[in-house]
């Protein structure tokens, strides 16, 4: 009887799994990429932990990577006044260069 034979060439839930089978690997290699991929972009800027006390900036600039970290000294520096910035009733901000002597 030929109706009780089976054919495996024409079963369609065989390529269903062939399918599966092809997502499982093409998910295994995006893992993969993503793992050895994970460091920092040649120009980034990194925050850990904003506006707490132990707060960390990492900047990498090419090759270059400085780290700051906050400390409880007040920053000193030489500089001139560059300006006045004032918020109006509506939020907006006006900023006012300082006159160059």
């Amino acid at each position: 009887m030929r109706f009780l034979e089976s054919d495996d060439a024409d079963d369609p839930i065989l390529s269903i799994i062939n399918m599966v089978d092809l997502f499982a690997i093409i998910m295994a290699f995006l893992m993969i990429l993503n793992v050895t991929s994970s460091q920092l972009p040649d120009n980034s800027v990194l925050i850990e932990n904003p506006g707490q006390d132990n707060m960390k900036i990492t900047i990498k600039d090419g090759e270059t990577m400085t780290r700051y970290e906050t400390s409880d000294e007040i920053g000193e520096g030489v500089g001139s006044l560059a300006g006045q910035t004032y918020m109006l009733d509506d939020g907006r901000l006006i900023y006012v260069p300082a006159d160059k002597k």
